[in-house]
């Protein structure tokens, strides 16, 4: 078994970077990082707004996945539409793998009549990929009595690459529901390390498409009650994922209770719980677990988000706040 064990090792931890660089980090709570979810969901809050969102996967694995994002996005009547920008870094793999990332957003905001929006936004990001080829570890390192002594000869590729990406999304809404879809990695750019001909390695298109509504419990303004539930539909390459559940406002409290289905395998539960005040200020915390039958290895996940709104509109900003999603 202690002549196993490292081959094991070596693989998981090649399997764990295949699978980073080929699909985008992700959140259970999508509806806590809207623009990240979908471009066009810049400047829908129409006040100035921050997100703030944290996810650790599977902490309990060696090479945890570990995301980090945060935003900003506003609405601004004199350019019609909303801006935004949102800086992301993801580390797989005990920081084997480094992803970082800077984009831009527009999105411009058409009203169709008095009760119906819609919004198109568009984004240009820069992102960076880095590689510790030192945290690496091949078979032809391996000593049978004291592991991994040897140098490898497998090639050295460069261990930064610098690459453009672009997406592009749109949604309709209501002050009760809203629907989008978004495209991102819109060109397929190169993420290879290797420059060689015939190792490119094109990060695949992802696909989302999106909904939701607002149900009302009570009437009160001081003691406002909703119900939301919402669908998350979203493909990149042979991945396919959907995320179908709810959540519930009773004035600061916000509840939620999601289902996440990969094809073909059922994946996670996830559960959120969240606090709200009238200074426009939103917490929330999301637990996942793990339901598929990966279960005794992969154990569940955390994930934080964090929002902060602050209010500056005249009367000369013009917009319609975009309600669903709420939290």
């Amino acid at each position: 078994m202690k002549k196993i064990s490292p081959l094991v090792l070596v693989l998981l931890a090649l399997i764990q970077c295949k699978l980073a660089m080929a699909q985008d980090p992700e959140f259970t709570q999508f509806f806590a990082a809207p623009i990240y979810t979908n471009p066009a969901f810049a400047g829908a809050a129409i006040n100035g707004r921050i997100n703030l969102n944290y996810r650790n996967q599977w902490p309990a694995l060696p090479g945890t996945i570990r995301t980090f994002s945060g935003s900003y996005d506003e609405h601004f009547s004199s350019i019609g539409g909303g801006v935004g920008i949102i800086a992301l870094q993801d580390v797989a793999g005990q920081g084997i793998l480094t992803t970082t990332s800077l984009a831009a957003i527009y999105s411009y905001n058409l009203e169709v009549n008095r009760y119906f929006n819609i919004k198109a936004g568009i984004e240009a990001q820069y992102f960076q990929r880095s590689i510790d080829f030192n945290k690496l570890r091949f078979p032809d390192q391996i000593e049978a009595r004291r592991g991994f002594v040897y140098p490898t000869k497998e090639p050295q590729p460069n261990t930064t690459i610098g690459v453009p990406n672009f997406a592009a999304g749109f949604v309709g809404y209501t002050n009760k529901f809203y629907f989008g879809a978004a495209v991102h990695n819109l060109t397929e750019p190169n993420q290879s390390f290797y420059k060689t001909p015939g190792a490119a390695s094109n990060l695949p298109r992802r696909y989302t498409v999106h909904a939701g509504l607002v149900i009302p419990l009570t009437r009160s303004k001081y003691n406002e009650s909703s119900f939301s539930p919402n669908i998350l539909f979203m493909r990149q390459r042979e991945f396919t994922q959907v995320n179908l559940g709810f959540y519930v406002n009773k004035g600061p409290l916000v509840t939620g209770l999601w289902f996440r289905q990969t094809a073909p395998n059922t994946d996670a539960m996830m559960v959120l719980i969240g606090f709200r005040n009238k200074k426009n200020f939103k917490f929330g915390y999301s637990y996942d677990l793990t339901i598929s039958e990966g279960r005794s290895a992969l154990t569940g996940s955390h994930e934080i988000s964090c929002s902060i709104e602050w209010n500056k509109r005249s009367k000369r900003t013009r917009g319609r706040v975009l309600v669903c999603p709420k939290f």
